[in-house]
């Protein structure tokens, strides 16, 4: 079935789009208890809840359980499918590392091994990051491929890029990080024939790094995953013609908002200071996207209250964000983290959308059960991007 090119529709509007992320927000109830957001007392969202619509949203698809790249480029309104993006790459946008052509980019978690070699902490107890500093610091004095730059620089926390530079590289390799733990690190695969000098060279790199960090206590290896190479995507200006702005802390999320044509603004400290952002540049910019990472990092370390109580900060910055005047509020995440996996999952997330003419449902509260007989119904998170849009009277009828 042939799709619409939405930039054919486009027509220019005095109005704003605030699209707000909790990363990982989406979880689910059990017999004992509801999911996280569920749980969490969330007085502004249920407002906006309440007065505007609601439903969920399936990142890529049912069943399917997405990477915070695919998740966060269907909320921008790209197909995850059509345009895929590897970590290295968003890392690298993230950190103002520009990739070059034949540069190969990877995503590392420093890690901790037991003596057996088995992955007992995939982000080494989320190291410091003047720690995780350091302990880069002595990769870049001693690893050394023959041939080959390779390129470490700290991310945050555990979270460090690796960029390898050099002729014949191909960035079809299969990961090293297995994403379990009581495991031991994959071995690199080529994915294609040409990779297979990459994945040796991956190899190689993983043999050096557990020699040079094999007196650490905790970060004693680099678990590998996301290769990518340079990227350009088609910007959200010219596909929505919006002047979009990023406020966002953590550099993979500067980085994705990077590729696709945002602007992203100086790095604030917390999220009073994203308010402040939003505050400082609202007349600048029409569409901002705001990022709540610590919803997240809650769900992956398994810690329930934790995650509530990232979800109600979040919650209690609501009503300066509706004060600035937006046209038309989206609060949804990228994906699940319900923290009875600890992991990423496949289940549908919670969104709202809110606005004098988004109209208004039946749902009283922001929840997952909740959202499930809401007017947006279940959909593919790519399509909050046109629905916001044409509440935002930025979309211009189809047809005679």
């Amino acid at each position: 079935m042939p799709s619409l090119d939405l930039s054919t529709l486009v027509q220019q509007a005095d109005t704003r789009i605030v699209l707000v992320v909790m990363d990982g927000l989406g979880g689910y109830a059990t017999a004992e208890r509801g999911s996280e957001l569920e749980e969490a007392s969330t007085p502004n969202l249920d407002r906006l809840a309440s007065e505007g619509s609601t439903g969920l949203v399936e990142p890529v698809g049912p069943g399917i359980t997405p990477g915070s790249g695919p998740g966060h480029l269907g909320l921008f309104g790209y197909d995850p499918l059509e345009y895929e993006l590897g970590r290295g790459a968003l890392s690298a946008a993230g950190l103002d590392v520009e990739l070059k052509p034949g540069d190969v980019a990877a995503r590392g978690n420093l890690a901790t091994l037991d003596k057996d070699g088995n992955v007992t902490d995939r982000r080494a107890g989320r190291i410091p990051d003047e720690e995780a500093a350091a302990v880069v610091d002595k990769l870049r004095d001693g690893v050394d491929i023959d041939g080959l730059d390779v390129l470490l620089v700290p991310e945050a926390q555990h979270r460090v890029l690796v960029v390898l530079r050099g002729d014949g590289l191909d960035a079809r390799v299969t990961d090293t990080d297995p994403q379990a733990t009581g495991v031991p690190p994959l071995s690199p695969e080529p994915k294609v024939p040409d990779a297979k000098r990459t994945a040796e060279v991956v190899a190689e790199l993983d043999g050096q790094v557990r020699a040079l960090l094999a007196n650490e206590a905790k970060a004693n290896a680099l678990l590998l995953r996301g290769f990518d190479s340079h990227r350009e995507l088609p910007s959200m200006q010219q596909r929505y013609g919006v002047k979009p702005a990023a406020v966002a802390i953590y550099p993979m999320y500067r980085g994705i908002a990077r590729l696709v044509g945002m602007e992203v603004l100086a790095k604030a400290a917390d999220l009073d200071g994203q308010v402040a952002q939003l505050r400082e540049h609202w007349e600048r910019f029409d569409y901002f996207f705001v990022h709540h990472k610590y919803t997240d990092s809650a769900g992956e370390d398994g810690d329930f209250d934790r995650k509530v109580g990232a979800i109600e900060a979040l919650d209690a910055a609501i009503p300066a964000i509706v004060d600035l005047g937006p046209d038309v509020v989206v609060v949804t995440g990228d994906h699940a983290t319900p923290s009875q996996m600890a992991a990423h999952s496949w289940h549908p997330v919670p969104a709202l959308m809110w606005g004098d003419r988004v109209g208004r449902d039946g749902t009283e509260r922001f929840g997952e059960r909740w959202c499930a007989g809401g007017l947006l119904g279940i959909r593919p998170t790519k399509d909050l991007m046109p629905v916001a849009l044409a509440a935002a009277g930025r979309l211009a009828k189809y047809g005679a």
